[in-house]
């Protein structure tokens, strides 16, 4: 019976180093802008220019989560857009989207700073929010039906980088049992 309790003692040590190892890895692709060594497509709209791709909010990136069972683990998120940005896609504009572009295109535009004589000014912030007033009104002036397309930018699942981690937590793992079990 010895045995059987090892083994399950030791495939729970296994999946949870599995778990903690990868869960900073998958935040990492983040910071790394890439999923491990793949880089991430850059934006091509105006907004938000030099941040980081994927992380406006944050919430993509702290919406990972893991769930460990008995022998396995399983990496998710509920983020209901985060499947179009892990696996690319197409989107299709609808007439609630045109209508969310021209309200972020009004909203962009309000915002300009203004000279004594209602001319913009041109300033470093009102240069950046005149190009976004155009990428939202390009974005509003789309055809209903039209698709939009959502490069691959993927930051969970299986690669070379993960397969290699875990072979290494499984070998570390069961090499310090070894070596405890059986001192020479």
């Amino acid at each position: 019976m010895k045995m059987n309790a090892d083994v399950q003692t030791i495939l729970r040590r296994i999946l949870s180093d599995i778990r903690i190892e990868l869960s900073d890895e998958f935040d990492q692709n983040f910071e790394r802008q890439a999923f491990f060594t793949e880089a991430w497509q850059r934006r091509k709209s105006p907004l938000r220019p030099g941040g980081h791709i994927l992380v406006d909010t944050g919430g993509l990136r702290r919406s990972i989560q893991s769930k460990e069972s008995a022998d396995s683990i399983q990496f998710f998120t509920t983020v209901p857009y985060a499947g179009i940005h892990n696996a690319g896609g197409e989107i299709v504009v609808t007439a609630r989207m045109k209508k969310f572009f021209w309200h972020k295109m009004y909203a962009a535009q309000g915002s300009f700073g203004r000279k004594k004589d209602g001319s913009r000014r041109n300033d470093k912030r009102t240069v950046q929010l005149s190009s976004e007033a155009e990428f939202w009104k390009h974005m509003a002036l789309m055809k209903v039906g039209s698709k939009i397309r959502i490069p691959k930018r993927q930051f969970l699942g299986v690669s070379p980088e993960v397969e290699q981690s875990v072979r290494e937590i499984i070998e570390e793992n069961l090499s310090e049992y070894f070596e405890h079990e059986f001192k020479l």
